[in-house]
């Protein structure tokens, strides 16, 4: 089991649930998935971009990632609809533990200039959206072998009640939120 697994089952579920004021352990709020998703202009024009950024994204969350496409046609930016535009991946269970661990404990703290992350990502359900301006922050990107810097979205989803609810079980897991 994952230490971060067994730390939210040992000591965040019971501290969560006086804090919360809950009747119920089962009413305490958790991690239900992780998606993490890259889009990128440039691979209107050059495919092979893709290529590199599935190996990536890969690598770094441990699972195959899928191929998004284009739903319309956009002319302004040489767009077709069924373009291979990005790619995206959603983490459960075990392998959303360890990304989630490896996020907090590794990638956030080598992030340049880094003051803690906004409260203004959640949207209204205690699901958490954030995004990283550099794929290089995670250990397992070789510095020397990436093409092109991009960037990433990653949206924690919680079966949380409300906002409070998901940024207090994200605080107690050690998310870094700016005062």
């Amino acid at each position: 089991m994952n230490r971060l697994k067994k730390r939210y089952k040992e000591e965040i579920v019971p501290s969560l649930k006086s804090q919360l004021g809950l009747g119920n352990k089962m009413e305490v709020p958790k991690v239900e998935k992780i998606c993490v998703s890259v889009c990128l202009s440039e691979a209107v024009q050059n495919q092979k971009l893709l290529n590199t950024v599935i190996d990536e994204l890969t690598a770094i969350t441990g699972q195959k990632a899928v191929i998004t496409r284009a739903k319309k046609a956009i002319s302004n930016f040489k767009l077709r609809e069924g373009l291979a535009i990005g790619a995206r991946v959603t983490l459960r269970r075990e392998n959303m533990w360890v990304f989630l661990d490896k996020l907090l404990n590794l990638t956030l703290p080598r992030v340049r200039d880094f003051r803690g992350l906004p409260s203004k990502g959640f949207d209204g359900r205690g699901n958490y959206n954030m995004g990283l301006k550099e794929q290089i922050v995670f250990p397992e990107i070789n510095y020397d072998r990436v093409d092109k810097v991009h960037g990433m979205n990653i949206t924690i989803c919680t079966n949380a009640r409300n906002d409070m609810h998901g940024k207090a079980l994200l605080e107690a897991l050690g998310m870094p939120f700016r005062k």
